[in-house]
């Protein structure tokens, strides 16, 4: 069974949610640790400690800069009790101090921007290519900055290579980036879906002023991807954890069927009243036939066209990529007769095949909804008959054949040649067929 991974984004993302919800899942510490030190970058310290969000007990992921990175605890997973010297993440998720880009909320200042604290994207890929993460992760983290540094030379229009990399460059957003890249990859989902995310609301604070929520960079970044505001007011998706969600997940919608192995919670550093400030991710396996496929079905119905349209239309939809297009009687509102049209296709072709609908006919409207449906195992053989070959489509199911379909224009054409009747030719095939089979 394929393995499944859910980001639930009820309290958004952040780089280091991220970070902490894989290490609560199963990740281990040390591993992350190793992966990371492969950057060879010096004057820091991981740790990873118990924390309560309104009640949950999750996972707060810390990384400890210049002098804090001497302070060792004597274990980094238990609970910490004096001084917390845990270096802030990223964007105001309230993850301790921010930087320059960074939301500041509860009063909090932005810290002074230092350029040597910060590397550029192609000192950052030097660092990544060198370092001994695992190819995919290596070229995963590349790809990742790189959409980062898009974003930011759109925002400020300029080339990415003249982009001031505030964030992209600073300690703790390399070390989110890359670390959540092989976490997730040492996971190996092989399908890795997200709720929609809750961007917060407000204003945060940045090295150009003061933005709305979700920030411009944030807002980019996840171009294409659900999102809403609880009404919350602080920024609660970073670009890093929008980059993080929105480059890994390929589906977004509610949790999918599966059989839960892992669960993890990230928390952010702020406790908020009455929602736990936390990402959980789910780690399961899917549970759905092995057979069985995701579709989406679209249909409306139509009383005023034209009926040769429909001919055209059926047409242009199978172009299109549509699995099955069939259309039905139905006698709609005022008594009128009309068609039912109903789309079958693959959930990716909603958008372009909801347009030729729109397109093509007199319909205002169109509904859909995404369904599974189980198939069988299909296969084209050709068999010999007396009367010339013919290829037959078995149908099978955990490697045996249920159902074997002569082609029927093969027939036809068979037909048409020997001036014989269709029906003769379909049953020498089939004949042909299961013959075969009992020889081999």
């Amino acid at each position: 069974m394929a393995k499944i991974l859910y980001f639930d984004c009820f309290s958004g993302a952040s780089g280091d949610m991220v970070l902490g919800a894989l290490l609560d899942a199963g990740l281990p510490l040390a591993d992350l640790e190793s992966a990371i030190g492969s950057l060879m970058i010096p004057g820091y310290r991981l740790s990873a400690e118990r924390v309560l969000r309104s009640g949950l007990s999750a996972t707060k992921f810390r990384l400890h800069e210049g002098e804090d990175a001497e302070h060792r605890h004597l274990d980094d997973h238990g609970p910490q009790h004096g001084h917390e010297h845990g270096h802030g993440h990223e964007h105001g998720h309230d993850h301790g101090q921010p930087h320059p880009h960074d939301a500041t909320q509860g009063g909090e200042e932005s810290q002074p921007f230092r350029h040597e604290d910060h590397r550029s994207l192609g000192e950052i890929v030097t660092l990544i290519e060198k370092s001994a993460l695992p190819v995919r992760a290596r070229a995963r983290a590349i790809e990742l900055f790189g959409r980062l540094a898009e974003a930011e030379a759109a925002i400020h229009q300029m080339p990415v290579e003249q982009v001031h990399l505030h964030e992209v460059g600073a300690l703790d957003s390399i070390i989110d980036i890359v670390g959540a890249v092989f976490g997730l990859e040492w996971f190996g989902a092989d399908r890795i879906v997200s709720s929609p995310l809750n961007v917060g609301g407000g204003m945060v604070r940045s090295a150009h002023g003061v933005f709305p929520v979700p920030a411009p960079a944030t807002l980019r970044l996840l171009q294409n991807v659900p999102v809403y505001s609880s009404g919350i007011q602080m920024e609660t998706v970073t670009p890093t954890g929008a980059l993080l969600v929105a480059g890994y997940a390929t589906e977004f919608g509610p949790m999918p069927a599966m059989r839960v192995e892992r669960v993890g919670y990230g928390a952010g550093d702020r406790d908020l009243e009455g929602t736990p400030n936390v990402l959980r991710i789910v780690v399961g396996r899917d549970d759905t036939d092995p057979h069985a496929q995701r579709v989406v079905v679209l249909e409306c119905e139509i009383d005023d066209m034209n009926p040769q349209i429909f001919g055209v239309l059926l047409e242009q939809l199978y172009a299109a990529g549509a699995l099955e297009v069939f259309y039905t009687p139905v006698q709609m509102k005022k008594n009128r007769p009309g068609t039912l049209i109903t789309v079958v296709a693959q959930p990716d072709l909603r958008d372009a095949l909801t347009g030729i609908v729109f397109r093509e006919t007199t319909t205002i409207g169109l509904r859909y909804q995404e369904l599974m449906r189980a198939c069988l195992d299909r296969e084209l053989v050709v068999v010999e008959t007396s009367v010339g070959p013919v290829r037959v489509k078995l149908a099978r199911r955990g490697g045996e054949v249920l159902n074997a379909s002569p082609e029927f224009e093969d027939c036809v054409r068979l037909a048409a040649e020997r001036a014989l009747p269709v029906k003769q030719v379909y049953g020498l095939a089939v004949q042909a067929y299961w013959q075969s089979c009992h020889e081999g």
